[in-house]
């Protein structure tokens, strides 16, 4: 479950109004100073997102890492040229992980045990990604065909994701047995800089940026991209969440809080300013898609039927389980705000309606 493209926004007009002040990205192995202290690395991805940006702080005679990537031989790789080259063989002090999704958690465990560093992350994103790792190896449990058979898959798709279940943890490494919690608000002196702590949620449960005052700097992990749309999903531990609520207050608040002034260093693209523009047209997008949705849902249609008002490209098998997710997820938020409702059928299958819309016989036709 690592992140995935499906909301690429490319140079349309959600990706206006941002400057990005550096010329190139890292290479593998590379290194560019972004600001004071403050280390861009970039690690390849095997999917469609290419790559994640990490994050490496100078704090005092070594390093403070800010996220580590996929737990693969090429990470592995890359990592041991960085460790005695671009961070010149000076000592990891600690690994803080911005959430729990395998492409940030991915090399931490191989990091922290090689340094002897601890780990830092807030306790949701820590405990969550130990219940995912521990998946590994389990047979796929009936709660999760329940899910995915109301949102409309076929009996060939679940018996392709029962058979990949358990997927996250083989490209993470194993998790250290202990951390050191961050909290919303906690002030982490790195390096003599003082980092706070800004605590974001629905890409994930508990997501850390991190935000140094004094030069305004902001690493924002997946919480701010500048050109694709963070995946905000349901998944079947928790079929009845609001996600999609979460992720939208956690933008207001970020509205509320952050200067147009800062330099954001996202885990995916590259560095930007213009973080004010940015949270508008994430928000305007998801606006956007809901009254889609809204406006289809006159007529009865399943979770899967949602895809075409939601992405611009067609969604292939890689990406089923994340755009089914996140279909429900605009769902389930159209659902608490009385927008919308959901019948189930007598074969499973969920079929969701606007609340204005007319009575339709489709739910008859359907085993109601």
């Amino acid at each position: 479950m690592a992140d995935g493209v499906i909301r690429d926004e490319g140079e349309g007009d959600t990706a206006r109004g941002l400057t990005y002040p550096f010329a190139r990205v890292p290479g593998a192995g590379e290194r560019i100073e972004v600001a004071p202290g403050v280390v861009w690395l970039r690690l390849p991805l095997p999917m469609a997102l290419n790559h994640i940006n990490l994050y490496a702080l100078e704090d005092g005679e070594g390093w403070t890492l800010v996220d580590t990537g996929l737990f693969t031989p090429v990470s592995v790789e890359i990592w041991e040229g960085l460790l005695t080259g671009a961070l010149q063989g000076r000592p990891i002090q600690r690994v803080i992980c911005t959430h729990m999704h395998p492409d940030h958690i991915g090399m931490a465990g191989w990091l922290c045990e090689r340094s002897g560093a601890p780990l830092l992350m807030s306790r949701l994103e820590y405990v969550t990604g130990r219940m995912l790792v521990a998946d590994t190896g389990r047979p796929a449990p009936e709660s999760g065909r329940t899910f995915y058979r109301a949102a409309g898959w076929t009996e060939d798709q679940l018996v392709g994701w029962g058979r990949d279940y358990g997927s996250f943890g083989r490209v993470v490494s194993p998790m250290p047995d202990a951390y050191h919690r961050l909290t919303e608000g906690d002030v982490l002196s790195i390096g003599g800089q003082d980092w706070e702590v800004v605590v974001g949620q629905g890409h994930s449960p508990e997501h850390v940026c991190l935000w140094r005052r004094s030069d305004g700097v902001f690493i924002g992990g997946d919480q701010i991209l500048p050109k694709i749309s963070s995946n905000v999903s349901v998944w079947p531990t928790e079929p009845l969440s609001d996600p999609l609520g979460d992720w939208m207050t956690s933008l207001q608040d970020l509205q509320a809080r952050l200067p147009d002034d800062l330099l954001v260093l996202p885990s995916h693209g590259e560095p930007f300013r213009g973080v004010q523009t940015r949270l508008a047209a994430l928000l305007r997008g998801h606006g956007q898609a809901l009254a889609r949705l809204e406006r289809r849902l006159e007529s009865p249609m399943r979770a899967v039927d949602a895809f075409a008002s939601l992405f611009a490209r067609p969604v292939g098998d890689g990406l089923r389980g994340m755009a089914t997710g996140e279909a429900v997820a605009h769902l389930n938020y159209l659902e608490r705000q009385g927008r919308a409702t959901r019948r189930r059928d007598a074969e499973g299958v969920d079929w969701w309606q606007a609340t204005d819309a007319p009575v339709s016989r489709a739910n008859d036709d359907n085993g109601e």
